[in-house]
């Protein structure tokens, strides 16, 4: 139990990395919409943060960006020719379809799929769910990939299971591991899976959101618990806060980040609160461990400050002794009312002791922080061995990242270069390489 590692899988940002705008309902995605973007900074402040934290000593990978533009998405909707022809056709008639096919979001892995280790399975193994993503277009088609990527990491199927997608239909809209966390004694222990959801597709007279959309339904969450396996004594639905979903909390992780026996959480984050710690609490209590929610009131931080933040979209990990840092995005020491809280949080002496601080800048204007970047896996260790490799961060992946980045990827990216036929040819040489620097022939069909 106590040699179960989490692994923080890490989105590798792609060479398409372009701020469109095309998520509506993600204040930060939106308010930069059109606005040239840094592919290359975006990929090395990433990678320094994976490199900073394996450096510490925490368990870190990465998963590869996704082949851009999607021709396949292109093309399925009527436009015809020549690669060339079909991206100046698509720039001409629809720049924002485009822009869906350019997507860089695969970066937020968070979404990629929802992961229940193998302690909290029926079939003892760590069971994998890719997410369909299905409440937008330039996400509605990463879900074939992720589940490819997945199984070429994870292929040993003896210890791994990795489904495809749910249906794509609004009944089933899933958008993986940022609605999903685990809460209980140790990483390597049977815990409580909680799952939280923005509406409830079978019953209109649930609550939901006005004027954003809830990406994440009850019956997703639960078809998702189905095909793991999982105890129904440990697991948990919650439902979100629609007000704060219409105050630009699009995902759970947006408002709430669990770790261990820590639950760090806005007091607006769920529908019905004192319902929902309850339940969390009696959950967690009937594992053997004690459930340790730390609540944030809204006169401490506002929800504009912990959206426009992303104070509550940090990592918090568990370090060697068992107290937690909490990596956040260089934006929280900007903000006053988040700086102030962050102060008093470490110096209560409570299970939150350090802060670890990045400058993830172009993944925040894309509307995302430290945890939107990461998937958590945790592994035994005969199932780390298990594993693909290739994808492990050390010293020596991280300088031959480095000089792929620099080699293949700009430093500035307007909107009009979509059109550019040079751009989607620089991405295919880009990945063709990048699947010989991690040993993953044929991760692609290019």
């Amino acid at each position: 139990m106590h040699s179960t590692r989490e692994y923080n899988f890490d989105g590798l940002v792609g060479p398409s990395h372009n701020y469109a705008g095309l998520s509506f309902g993600n204040v930060a995605s939106f308010s930069n919409v059109k606005s040239a973007s840094n592919p290359k900074q975006a990929a090395l402040q990433g990678l320094a943060k994976m490199r900073a934290l394996a450096a510490r000593g925490f368990a870190q990978a990465l998963l590869p960006p996704q082949d851009r533009p999607n021709f396949r998405l292109l093309r399925s909707i009527g436009f015809t020719g020549t690669d060339a022809e079909v991206l100046a056709r698509a720039y001409k008639e629809s720049p924002v379809i485009l822009a869906c096919a350019y997507s860089a979001s695969p970066m937020w892995t968070a979404n990629a799929a929802t992961v229940s280790p193998s302690a909290d399975t029926q079939d003892g193994r760590v069971h994998f769910t890719a997410a369909n993503l299905n409440n937008k277009l330039h996400r509605a088609f990463e879900h074939a990939q992720s589940a490819r990527s997945l199984r070429a990491i994870f292929s040993d199927d003896k210890h791994f299971a990795v489904h495809d997608a749910l249906p794509p239909t609004p009944a089933f809209g899933d958008e993986g591991a940022a609605n999903h966390t685990r809460l209980g004694a140790s990483h390597g222990a049977p815990s409580v899976e909680l799952f939280v959801y923005g509406r409830v597709e079978f019953d209109p007279s649930a609550p939901s959101p006005k004027r954003y959309p809830a990406r994440q339904t009850l019956e997703a969450s639960q078809a998702v618990a189905r095909l793991h396996g999982l105890d129904a004594k440990r697991t948990v639905y919650v439902q979100q806060n629609p007000d704060v979903i219409d105050q630009g909390v699009f995902h759970n992780d947006v408002i709430a980040v669990g770790n261990g026996n820590v639950l760090f959480y806005h007091e607006q984050a769920f529908a019905d609160e004192e319902a929902s710690l309850s339940q969390l609490h009696r959950a967690v209590a009937a594992t053997g461990a004690q459930l340790d929610a730390l609540r944030v009131d809204t006169g401490q931080v506002p929800i504009q400050d912990a959206v426009t933040s992303y104070l509550f979209n940090s990592q918090l990990l568990t370090k060697e002794g068992g107290k937690m840092a909490l990596v956040i995005p260089q934006e929280c020491q900007e903000n006053r009312a988040v700086s102030r809280y962050l102060e008093g949080l470490v110096a209560s002496g409570g299970p939150i002791d350090e802060l670890i601080h990045f400058d993830l800048r172009q993944s925040m204007r894309n509307g995302g922080g430290p945890a939107c970047l990461r998937l958590r896996v945790a592994l035994t260790q005969t199932e780390a061995r298990a594993m693909h490799q290739g994808v492990i961060m050390t010293e020596t992946l991280y300088h031959r990242l480095v000089q792929w980045v620099e080699k293949h990827y700009r430093d500035h990216l307007e909107p009009g270069d979509l059109a550019d036929p040079q751009l989607a040819l620089e991405v295919h040489a880009a990945l063709e390489e990048l699947t010989i620097i991690l040993n993953l022939p044929g991760l692609y069909d290019l």
